[in-house]
């Protein structure tokens, strides 16, 4: 029987891939969801850029800093007890070459507690990759759909749909991982083709929209909880915390105008 590690590590990827075990993974930007997903046993937390749409308000990633993430990655890194807390190199942030990433994701790394950092792009952010892994910095890839180049790519769409566009994704997830990516996200990616290059690569894909076969899950925690009115269609609402959420806040503000919170239980006698 296989014993569950005490704190999940690179390597317990690696592990869990060839043993067919699936990893799962949930977007975190704070303390308190962060614990809560902890004690649940999620595996992975990303500290992901998608904090701009989520919690800034922006209607893109690309606002989002390093200043941004870093206080959201600390919060959840203090108190993950077991995930692998990784955090998004937003946009920006290495896109000029290896040395602008380097500095960026050794600020990231000494400044919050993070694990590993995750950046986006096949064949052009190689040597970032390289030379991150180099200085002893786990990397996750991400391919797919890529949020920080939607401008470029027409928005949220579905990538890797038609033989040429497949082979691009699987060369470049090939590249990734042959300069050092430890894993790599797939975004909205067609099932077969994600389960292709599940096949093909030694390290864990972590999938989200992109079908059943990759060896991990990842979802922003808002849509997973059901916390807004829509989600993406590939976001199942594992609950609807949102509307538990108003009916607590709504009865809150009832008991106080009415007089009957607080009463004498939740008040000091003497």
């Amino acid at each position: 029987m296989t014993q569950t590690p005490k704190r999940m590590r690179v390597h317990h990827l690696r592990e869990a891939k060839e043993r067919g075990e699936r990893l799962t993974m949930l977007t975190a930007y704070d303390a308190v969801t962060a614990r809560i997903f902890d004690e649940a046993g999620i595996d992975m937390l990303l500290v992901g850029d998608s904090i701009g749409n989520t919690m800034h308000a922006h209607t893109t990633t690309l606002p989002v800093t390093v200043d941004d993430m870093i206080p959201a990655a600390r919060a959840v890194a203090r108190v993950a007890q077991r995930a692998l807390v990784v955090v998004d190199l937003p946009f920006g942030s290495y896109e000029a070459g290896p040395e602008q990433a380097l500095g960026s994701a050794v600020r990231l790394m000494k400044e919050t507690g993070a694990a590993a950092v995750k950046l986006e792009g096949g064949q052009r952010v190689v040597p970032q990759i390289r030379a991150l892994t180099d200085a002893g910095i786990p990397v996750f890839g991400h391919l797919g759909y890529t949020p920080q180049s939607e401008n470029l790519l027409g928005g949220p769409r579905v990538q890797g749909r038609g033989d040429e566009a497949a082979e691009r994704l699987s060369a470049d997830a090939v590249a990734v991982v042959e300069a050092g990516a430890v894993a790599v996200v797939l975004e909205m990616v067609p099932a077969p083709v994600a389960a292709r290059v599940t096949e093909i690569l030694p390290v864990p894909t972590i999938g989200i929209g992109a079908g059943a076969e990759c060896d991990g899950q990842v979802l922003v925690w808002v849509d997973m909880a059901g916390m807004g009115d829509w989600s993406p269609r590939f976001a199942k609402r594992f609950g609807e915390v949102g509307a538990a959420l108003k009916a607590a806040a709504t009865a809150y503000a009832d008991e106080v105008r009415s007089g009957t919170f607080p009463d004498g239980a939740h008040s000091f006698e003497r």
